[in-house]
């Protein structure tokens, strides 16, 4: 089975290279990587050209950047990456013999960057969340089937919480393959704007998102 790893990207000239590198063994074994650019003011593009096989442009909006890419991608797997994640050379053989020959969809457990030990509980809470409640994010390496993809709309045209809408769409079909392998996710987020305080925000969004809330009002909270 062929991969397409889709890479939403803003502004992440300092980061990008160091996400595509180790794919590039992915590359070498059939799989495609394709970058979709939300209009970046930096040097993101200059950088992925000549480690990705398709660089895109898409209006800004991580939903729409990511059904951009699966829209040209020709896999069987579409693995969606955020342009800070770090993932082992091998991914591509674990995502491939979870799936099988058939339907099915999942995430990796996430690490966080960080030193600080507080992130660790974050991490781990995080990864027993996902566990329990059959939702993932998108630091978790989201991957689906195409037909599955295809089958549920792709991500809904939303501004937050697109990764959260698509799990429970997804969810109703199958529960999620929860791959006890991990993918290193930036923790900067988390330490520009403290631990706590990204904790409590967090959990606020998704708990008025769960109660309700427009996804375009939350956006504007969590800018």
């Amino acid at each position: 089975m062929r991969i397409s790893i889709v890479i939403p990207t803003l502004n992440e000239a300092a980061q990008i290279g160091d996400t595509l590198r180790p794919l590039q063994a992915l590359r070498g074994r059939g799989h495609e990587v394709i970058v979709v650019d939300g209009g970046s003011v930096d040097d993101t593009l200059g950088v992925a050209v000549t480690r990705a096989d398709r660089c895109l442009s898409a209006p800004c909006g991580r939903s729409g950047q990511m059904n951009a890419g699966a829209a040209c991608a020709s896999g069987d797997i579409l693995w969606f990456l955020h342009a800070d994640t770090r993932v082992d050379r091998g991914c591509d053989r674990i995502i491939v013999a979870a799936c099988g020959a058939t339907d099915s969809w999942g995430r990796f457990d996430v690490r966080l960057s960080g030193r600080q030990p507080l992130l660790r509980m974050v991490e781990r809470l995080m990864n027993l969340r996902s566990r329990l409640t059959g939702i993932a994010t998108g630091d978790q390496g989201m991957f689906v089937t195409r037909t599955l993809f295809d089958r549920v709309g792709g991500f809904p045209a939303i501004p937050l919480m697109e990764d959260i809408e698509l799990s429970k769409r997804l969810r109703r079909l199958q529960r999620p393959l929860c791959l006890r392998h991990r993918v290193v996710t930036s923790s900067r987020r988390w330490e520009e704007q403290g631990i706590v305080r990204t904790i409590a925000l967090m959990w606020y969004l998704r708990l008025a998102y769960f109660l309700g809330v427009p996804a375009e009002r939350l956006a504007v909270r969590y800018d």
